[in-house]
């Protein structure tokens, strides 16, 4: 999982890559910072009619105005969000981590049931590396897939510092 203002996820099998969320664009798949991710291909024709968009003022709004950007509208920076979510309890920072949390653990539950299982998931990029909030509330409820994140470790890995962050089970 790179995790960052862009965002991409990988299923490996055997080291070749098996599937990526990434598209015929990066808009394809996972949200980002600024990108929507996957979305209702009606939702450009609705775009269009409804509020008079051009096609490249739907492509301009869907990769630059979108994603954590648009949900929350204000940033794109995962770290104002947690911000923002922990200080003030702002719901449009909370909608725009939750729903993007939601997503990862979408494709992460996906990408298992195809593989038929993993050795590991990885997280890399801005956020996956420091943002212990983040992996938390992805990792969340994927116990059934033998997900089980230790929190302290978890807490403690930031910046660039590896290491397991799962439970020894």
């Amino acid at each position: 999982l790179h995790l960052g203002n862009g965002c991409s996820a990988c299923a490996i099998k055997g080291g070749l890559s098996v599937n990526t969320t990434m598209g015929f664009t990066p808009l394809e798949g996972l949200l980002m910072g600024t990108r929507s991710g996957d979305i209702d291909p009606s939702v450009v024709e609705h775009l269009m009619l409804k509020e008079g968009l051009s096609a490249g003022e739907v492509d301009t709004l869907l990769n630059k105005q979108s994603g954590l950007l648009g949900l929350s509208g204000f940033t794109s920076d995962m770290r104002e969000l947690l911000e923002e979510e922990a200080e003030n309890g702002d719901r449009r920072a909370r909608l725009a981590v939750d729903i993007f949390c939601v997503r990862v653990k979408r494709y992460i539950g996906a990408y298992f049931a195809e593989m038929g299982g993993a050795d590991a998931v990885v997280f890399t990029g801005g956020i996956g590396e420091n943002s212990p909030a983040v992996r938390r509330r992805v990792c969340e409820g994927l116990d059934a897939l033998g997900l089980s994140l230790d929190r302290a470790k978890n807490e403690s890995h930031c910046g660039g510092k590896t290491g397991e962050i799962s439970k020894p089970s």
